[in-house]
């Protein structure tokens, strides 16, 4: 094991204290001054309402979000402060599970890669489910580290805590326990933990914390579940999603580290061959979600920000390389070195970007679009709102339905009248509401304003807005006036 007096200064303790606290210094300040996403906007109204699961996954970026409202009110900060502050638990996880399964050279260098990984370095300040799914991912695996080396059955009721919290994070950590299955199988001397009554203990654990998001499925015909499990593997077979799945998972996770992560799994393959536990552990339970990512990229693009969780364990993977470097293979220890520094300059100069815009020409090419010119348009609205005499605005897709609500909170009601399932967890408005007249609002890309004209007598158009990056048009806004009920609004609520 590597002496902590051997190690360089940024693999120590202290140095990675110092570099992760500082990386999380600046995502605190990007959380409370950068605009928020639609996603985010979204989740915002989970917690709000915070209810037992969602349609869209299970509940627990809602209840993270919900504690933050509580502490901080109603505010950016709010959304973000529980996520960018679970890194800190996520690294020290990371940190003790790569010490115990190797040394504290490795556990430093995984450390330093999952925090200048460009999804976590990066996008380690936006709410979503992946965040909490991280977290919890790399709490089992640093549970089923202790249980490995302690040999204690205790701590299947840990792993099973952990693995259940996972579950009400995202729907993903289900392959998380196909791994520990495959492993338990694999690994002979993890064979005897099926007969200890911990691990069936620790099962029983999972499944009830996990019972919230079965019972409320329960009472909405499993909607959340068609809705997840259906679009596996959905449509035909095609290459056309495959390299783009590759390029992301690559370049998301850094290049340079993605090429010493691929180097650690392959020396790791040789150990699960020969049923080394550490390395069949790490791999084994990486292998179930990665095979179904690719699956689904033969029939369909598989999002960005999907393969989170398994980052910790690619970190650990390229540590795993760095760490057996002989004295003289000093180009790869450069690689490392390169790699974590351009992590850390691409998560500076990202997180900036987001606060103050450098620069408005990549418009929709650049990430941070998302964020740009809604003041202008909340301004805009308001004015709009105040001339009609408008009581209420209209929507038609949740991501701009939580990004106008989050502009107009406290003054009008922003309702989408499609999708109410997705909204199921609050109070639907008072029918009587929409005998006033109101507003609708949409993507003029997606403009579906003759939907309404079953609804209300007029539907006018009042304006079209412009959300702008330093004078650079991101998207056009078109505003109707709706008036003169004659119909029901909302579409029936269809829950699958």
């Amino acid at each position: 094991m590597a002496k902590t007096e051997d190690l360089p200064f940024f693999l120590r303790p202290v140095g990675l204290v110092l570099i992760v606290g500082l990386l999380t210094v600046i995502k605190l300040f990007a959380a409370a001054n950068a605009y928020i996403v639609e996603d985010e906007a979204y989740y915002r109204l989970w917690g709000l309402f915070p209810a037992l699961s969602y349609y869209d996954h299970p509940p627990m970026i809602g209840w993270w979000i919900a504690a933050g409202q509580a502490l901080f009110g109603d505010t950016v900060f709010a959304l973000r402060v529980l996520v960018v502050t679970s890194g800190l638990v996520g690294s020290l996880a990371l940190w003790r599970t790569a010490t115990i399964f190797f040394d504290r050279r490795i556990a430093g260098w995984a450390v330093l890669f999952l925090n200048t990984s460009l999804l976590i370095g990066v996008g380690g300040i936006l709410a979503t489910p992946d965040a909490p799914s991280v977290v919890f991912w790399g709490l089992t695996l640093w549970a089923l580290a202790e249980l490995s080396v302690s040999k204690n059955p205790y701590w299947w009721l840990l792993v099973g805590l952990m693995a259940g919290l996972g579950l009400l994070s995202k729907y993903s950590l289900l392959f998380l326990g196909a791994g520990i299955v495959f492993w338990l199988v694999w690994v002979p001397e993890a064979r005897r933990w099926f007969g200890t009554w911990q691990l069936w203990a620790g099962g029983i654990i999972a499944l009830i914390c996990f019972s919230p998001v079965l019972y409320w499925n329960h009472l909405h015909e499993w909607a959340s579940f068609y809705k997840q499990f259906g679009r596996a593997g959905s449509g035909g077979f095609t290459a056309k999603f495959i390299f783009e799945f590759l390029g992301a998972l690559v370049g998301l996770l850094n290049p340079l580290i993605a090429i010493l992560a691929a180097a650690g799994g392959a020396m790791l393959f040789k150990s699960v061959r020969a049923r080394e536990n550490a390395a069949s552990l790490i791999l084994l339970t990486t292998l179930p979600f990665l095979l179904y990512l690719t699956y689904h990229s033969l029939h369909s693009r598989v999002q960005a920000n999907w393969p989170a969780p398994l980052f910790p364990a690619f970190a650990m993977m390229a540590a795993v390389f760095v760490g057996s470097l002989r004295p003289d293979q000093q180009f790869w220890r450069k690689v490392a070195v390169a790699g974590a520094g351009l992590g850390i300059l691409v998560a500076v100069l990202v997180q900036s970007h987001a606060v103050w815009t450098f620069t408005g020409q990549f418009a929709r090419k650049d990430p941070t679009f998302q964020l740009r010119g809604w003041q202008e348009i909340k301004a805009s609205v308001k004015q709009l709102a105040e001339q009609e005499d408008a009581a209420y605005i209209l929507t038609m897709s949740y991501g701009l339905n939580g990004q106008v609500d989050f502009l107009m909170k406290d003054t009008l009601p922003v309702i989408q009248v499609t999708e109410r399932i997705r909204y199921i967890m609050m109070p639907d408005p008072d029918e009587t509401l929409f005998q006033q007249p109101g507003l609708y609002i949409t993507e003029k890309r997606r403009d579906k304003s003759g939907d309404l004209e079953k609804s209300f007598e007029t539907v006018e158009e009042l304006a079209v807005l412009e959300r702008k990056v330093k004078g650079v048009p991101l998207e056009e806004l078109v505003v109707y006036k709706v008036d003169g009920l004659k119909g029901p609004v909302f579409e029936p609520l269809v829950l699958r």
